[in-house]
């Protein structure tokens, strides 16, 4: 029973990274400027990331009879908010939004990191993490790459 309720905790923190994530590109979307078609459109594509994982998730959360926390994070824990991104955008420039971005993409490694680590997850929910991470680390290079690129040309 214990381990159950540690199991739907660490879900229920991802699923509140993925909204963190969600809101986060959303807020990055809007204050890319119009020629950013290419930057949106990746966002974009970020966000149907962060929406199949949360749907994944959720449905490991209801094979426990749990309820599902479909909220943003606000406290400590494992999860790691994306508060600077949907907040503290100092400009709109490329640059600062993918510093930001980068930010988030941070704290999704290290809540993902620590979920995978706990001893008490089951190894298929850590097999499902571990392949959802893959695309998650393939998010944050994309990000610090492209972060990366605007350093230089500034």
């Amino acid at each position: 029973m214990e381990y159950t309720e540690q199991t739907v905790e660490t879900l229920n923190d991802l699923i509140k990274i993925h909204n963190d994530r969600i809101q986060g590109y959303e807020k990055a979307i809007k204050d890319t400027e119009e020629g950013g078609a290419d930057l949106k459109q990746l966002f974009t594509n970020f966000i149907g990331d962060s929406h199949k994982f949360k749907l994944a998730l959720a449905t490991e959360v209801q094979t426990y009879g749990k309820d599902i926390e479909n909220t943003t994070s606000n406290s400590g824990g494992i999860h790691r908010t994306w508060l600077s991104v949907k907040a503290f955008f100092t400009g709109n420039s490329e640059k600062s939004i993918l510093e930001e971005c980068e930010f988030g993409e941070d704290a999704t490694q290290k809540a993902y990191k620590t979920a995978i680590e706990d001893e008490h997850l089951p190894a298929y929910i850590k097999e499902m993490l571990t392949e959802q991470n893959v695309t998650l680390r393939a998010a944050h290079d994309k990000v610090k790459a492209l972060r990366d690129e605007e350093r230089q040309n500034s």
